[in-house]
């Protein structure tokens, strides 16, 4: 599919947009991403979102973020893809920063709980869109359809981040048993920009080295961020309990209420949730002055979104080529069916979680609606769930 050439600036200002209205984690990511780069946007098909999400969930790193990389970098090449990382995690990284300056004032503002009551079903409406967009997408014959039912019932009953990558891979293989193609795996020259993985290894490496070599707050905190990074497969949440020992029980570098504060308070802005990160660096910057704070909050904010920003630079170059063997198509079709079930798999999990009480469903319903009328952009969906928060 030819494509004509997209103003930076414009594709920028959609980043913009998915930033803004991104709220409740990757599953609602995706959705906000349905919305606007593909179905108002035309920068990707519904097939070429979904198979992105299946590589970044198989991947290390931030899934969502990985993925609204990928799409810069195929809108753009690598410089594009940089600026869309900057786009999509500076508005928040920054924000994330200055409340670690007012961590306990946070604390006392309970008016947000009011505020913040719909963001959860409003995040489900999203999900739900993306699951029934896709789902048309990738569900072709009863095999799509049992790997999409296979994906939902799996990863609703064992919520391990493990699963994940697990099913995805499940389901590809058995897309490829099931097939009758012949000659799957022809040769196909890739060239890699092995560049970016040495540096991968090579960042994980080093600041480990210069984090036991020194005893320098800054080099500690690059080294811890870094791998936690590294360590996110499937969903953040595998990186949660090794965050809190560290930062709080071994460090003390804050207090359980302060972490616990921290991380509430990013489960209700926009953009990456792993924004949390400048708000943990800032707070165990604290005490040698703004400057030094603040360079705390942006070593925490580098680091834990480097090494996933490393490794599509890595890997999507040669995405386009793998992608058109034909062992990797037939895959791919199990897989992004799969994939298409672990996201509406997420809206029941989300709203559960939010509670299925009448004004959430109703929340859910309009928010859908709004979206498949394709006339409300995303962030004025969420000003409307904010003042609905406010008022009822």
């Amino acid at each position: 599919m030819n494509r004509p050439a997209v103003s930076r600036t414009s594709f920028l200002k959609d980043v913009l947009i998915c930033s803004l209205g991104a709220y409740g984690g990757p599953e609602a990511h995706y959705g906000v991403f349905t919305d606007q780069l593909v179905v108002k946007k035309h920068y990707l098909t519904e097939e070429e979102l979904i198979e992105l999400i299946a590589l970044t969930d198989i991947l290390p790193g931030p899934s969502s973020t990985q993925t609204l990389v990928a799409i810069g970098y195929k809108m753009g090449g690598p410089m594009l893809a940089l600026l869309t990382m900057l786009v999509w995690a500076l508005p928040v990284l920054a924000l994330m920063t200055a409340l670690s300056f007012t961590g306990q004032l946070m604390d006392r503002l309970h008016v947000s709980q009011d505020v913040l009551r719909y963001i959860g079903p409003m995040a489900v409406g999203f999900i739900a869109v993306a699951a029934y967009r896709i789902g048309r997408k990738v569900v072709r014959d009863r095999m799509t359809l049992a790997l999409f039912l296979f994906g939902a019932v799996i990863t609703f009953g064992i919520r391990a981040p493990w699963i994940f990558p697990a099913v995805l891979l499940i389901g590809g293989y058995v897309r490829m048993r099931a097939s009758k193609e012949k000659d799957l795996w022809q040769h196909e020259p890739i060239s890699p920009p092995w560049g970016y993985f040495l540096a991968f290894v090579a960042y994980a490496t080093g600041s480990l080295a210069l984090s036991l070599g020194t005893d320098h707050l800054v080099a500690d905190l690059f080294e811890s961020f870094y791998r936690y990074g590294y360590l996110v497969i499937g969903g953040g949440q595998v990186v949660v309990p090794l965050m809190y020992s560290e930062l709080v029980d071994i460090n003390q570098y804050m207090s359980n209420q302060e972490f616990l504060t921290g991380f509430g308070l990013v489960q209700g802005l926009p953009g990456p949730m792993f924004s949390f990160s400048a708000y943990a660096g800032g707070m165990a910057a604290r005490g040698q002055g703004v400057l030094f704070q603040i360079a705390g909050a942006m070593t925490g904010g580098v680091a834990i979104f480097l090494p996933g920003l490393l490794l599509i630079f890595f890997i999507y170059p040669v995405w386009e080529k793998l992608r058109q063997i034909k062992g990797i198509k037939v895959a791919l079709g199990g897989i992004t069916a799969v994939a298409g079930g672990l996201i509406a798999s997420a809206a029941v999990v989300l709203m559960q979680r939010s509670g299925f009480q009448p004004d959430n469903f109703l929340i859910l319903i309009i928010t859908a609606l709004l979206l498949l009328s394709q006339k409300i952009p995303a962030p004025l969906i969420v000003l409307m769930v904010l003042g609905a928060g406010v008022i009822l």
